[in-house]
């Protein structure tokens, strides 16, 4: 049985990027696994991070990190995809005061990046994936790059996904090559949209509403898969 592990930096990252390809692989009897990095509790947050809970219509009592799991499993169990959750901390939790910031690289004392690698490197390890999946970092969120950075250092051979809906948003395309693309069919759209519709929490804020969620992804054709550099 060949089994795909995606790598993705926070709660909901695979399932918009590629949710449609995860789902066709593992109905044709693929083993799907998604390792989300960025997954950690912070008791009590504060500032940016707590405005990140609030801006979702979240109180502050909710523990966010938990709901957000909780989704992830949902969202993985419409296609029969295993959830694995790294307790890293979400760049809003490790400093960054803003959302300007989390797009602006990485600050000077961010030192996530080797934890993830050793993490990944002991995760990837244990789970033998034949094929590996990450972000292509679209958009320049610093988790993206940094997830990006800790598989670049791995070394393993992996293929990138284009950021979603990062990409509707980027002023420039993505440079690399496309290594694979894959056309979504409409079951491939309907259980990516399933999936997507799992992370309650973010679709507000990231689309405006379910509707809107619906028909942004009823508007994408293909999953773009690039070679890693």
């Amino acid at each position: 049985m060949t089994h795909i592990v995606a790598i993705s930096p926070h709660l909901d990252d695979a399932a918009f990027s590629v949710g449609g390809l995860l789902a066709a692989r593992a109905r044709a009897g693929a083993r799907v696994t998604i390792v989300t990095c960025f997954t950690g509790n912070v008791p009590r947050p504060t500032g940016f991070a707590l405005a990140c809970q609030l801006d979702k219509g979240l109180s502050a009592d909710v523990d966010y990190m938990a709901l957000r799991r909780g989704e992830d499993i949902a969202a993985c169990a419409v296609i029969g995809a295993e959830a694995v959750h790294l307790p890293l901390l979400e760049a809003p939790h490790r400093g960054y005061a803003s959302a300007p910031e989390l797009f602006a690289g990485r600050r000077a004392d961010d030192t996530v990046l080797e934890s993830l690698t050793e993490q990944l490197v002991e995760t990837i390890d244990r789970l033998q994936p034949d094929a590996l999946l990450g972000p292509l970092a679209v958009g320049n969120h610093v988790d993206h790059w940094l997830v990006r950075d800790a598989l670049t250092a791995i070394g393993r051979p992996m293929l990138l996904w284009e950021d979603w809906p990062y990409l509707t948003r980027a002023s420039h395309k993505p440079g690399e090559a496309v290594r694979e693309r894959h056309e979504l069919s409409a079951q491939d759209r309907e259980e990516r949209t399933r999936m997507c519709a799992a992370y309650a929490s973010q679709i507000g804020f990231q689309f405006g509403s379910v509707e809107k969620m619906e028909a942004a992804i009823a508007q994408v054709r293909e999953e773009r898969l690039y070679a890693a550099e």
